[in-house]
């Protein structure tokens, strides 16, 4: 059932709904008891409206907020983020948590304090990361539709692995105000849903500005649902380096994509990013420096575990040597690193000219262009283990990390499935708030793609 049908719901049916995904869920042992262990109870909802899942770094008041993370473990959250009280106030309600990345820090779901997530269509393959946990719950049937946070491509990457929808907005589009940041200046709130009119639904529910957020962009929210229209003629971008540097199963199935476009009346042109073999190097120097600044207030001090010590510095010590992952801490590190006296101009500051011309790069093309087309991975779901060296986990993130530093919107949806039954997505990009043009592509596509 989609999103669309269950808002449709007279309230006994949606009640019986519920009933069913609670009865799923529970069934799945492991899953229910990362469920209880989240949420104090097997399966605690709040409000009896249609049911949500929520990626477990965003506070819903009562519950348990982890981040994956052994750090946060018995820290129950005192308020609603801003998208928790936007879901209420529309009939929508949090429903059970979802796996993720520690911190949001990787691509496969595996750093968790909680084990690992398994892809549905196949499970020795992972998720995708880190909002893997939403976008495999989505796709497994567990839920309808599910709230995911994206920081280079952890919305729209675990999307494409299991055969979702997955949207990231304009930065500023929907507010940050109580979502744990990894990297304030790129983490954005999205939707993960089964089809791209669900997604336009739910987007509109999250959106709209935040005095809490300082983020939080000033400008009223036009509704983008309504008036979704998918014969729309726009001219599309598809970035020729970005598909010539994607496995063969990815070329394929965009090349598909293209030729659905075109029969829709679409005009497609050629371009090329330029300097993308900075993106990775930039968005990790900026991430990490905004990491190591947003995870210093994790010191058992005020929140979740406190390691026993004989003094305040080794309690510090203990306490975050003992509940950060080893991700967290290398990531940590080298943010600390960039941000050190004599290496701040040397790799911070350039980190950020390269960002702004990133940014130009993408404004040249939408000079000409009306949306971008271009792959959302270099390959389908990988099997778990198979990539040990982080630096090459890194370059899974590829073609979805400078949206991000743009600022950009995205979204991700399927294109259709390999030969080895794994799904392949594409995403478009549009103009910064420009989301009603990117909806409407994105439309335009899925129902040429699967009439």
């Amino acid at each position: 059932m989609t999103l669309k049908e269950a808002m449709a719901l007279p309230k006994e049916e949606l009640a019986a709904l519920r009933a069913t995904l609670k009865d799923n869920i529970t069934k799945n042992a492991a899953l229910g008891a990362y469920v209880e262990q989240l949420t104090g109870e097997p399966l605690n909802t709040l409000g009896e409206g249609i049911p949500i899942a929520i990626k477990d770094n965003i506070q819903v008041k009562g519950w348990n907020v982890t981040s994956a993370s052994k750090i946060l473990q018995g820290y129950v959250a005192p308020y609603n983020a801003t998208v928790i009280d936007n879901l209420l106030k529309h009939g929508l309600a949090p429903f059970g948590r979802t796996n993720m990345d520690e911190f949001a820090m990787g691509s496969s779901t595996e750093t968790s304090y909680y084990g690992k997530t398994k892809n549905p269509h196949n499970h020795a393959c992972v998720p995708g990361g880190s909002s893997g946990g939403s976008a495999a719950a989505v796709a497994g049937g567990l839920a309808i539709a599910a709230l995911g946070s994206d920081t280079g491509g952890s919305i729209r990457q675990p999307a494409a692995f299991c055969g979702c929808v997955g949207m990231k907005p304009t930065y500023g589009k929907v507010s940050r105000y109580g979502l744990g940041a990894f990297s304030s200046s790129l983490d954005q709130i999205g939707p993960i849903t089964q089809n791209v009119e669900d997604a336009a639904i739910l987007y509109d529910i999250l959106a709209g500005h935040e005095e809490r957020d300082s983020t939080s962009a000033r400008m009223a929210h036009e509704a983008v649902s309504a008036a979704l229209n998918p014969d729309r003629k726009l001219t599309i971008a598809v970035i020729e380096n970005f598909l010539e540097g994607a496995a063969p199963s990815i070329q394929e199935k965009m090349q598909e994509g293209i030729k659905a476009l075109e029969s829709q009346g679409h005009t497609i042109v050629y371009k090329n990013l330029m300097n993308t073999k900075y993106d990775v190097a930039t968005y990790y120097v900026i991430a990490t420096a905004e990491a190591s600044a947003n995870l210093s207030r994790y010191d058992g001090v005020r929140y979740g575990n406190r390691a026993e010590a004989a003094s305040l510095k080794e309690m510090y010590l203990k306490t975050r040597s003992e509940g950060f992952g080893d991700e967290v801490k290398r990531r940590i590190l080298l943010g600390t690193f960039v941000l050190s006296s004599g290496y701040y101009d040397a790799y911070y500051i350039k980190a950020q000219k390269a960002r702004h011309l990133i940014k130009e790069n993408y404004e040249a093309i939408f000079e000409e262009a009306d949306l971008i087309f271009m792959p959302v991975t270099p390959t389908p779901a990988f099997e778990f283990g198979s990539i040990s060296d982080p630096l090459e986990m890194y370059l899974s993130d590829i073609y979805t990390i400078s949206i991000n530093l743009a600022g950009l919107p995205a979204l991700a949806l399927p294109l259709g499935m390999s030969q080895e039954g794994l799904p392949i997505g594409g995403q478009l990009v549009a103009k910064a708030y420009a989301e009603q043009t990117l909806f409407d592509g994105a439309l335009s596509l899925e129902r040429a793609l699967t009439r």
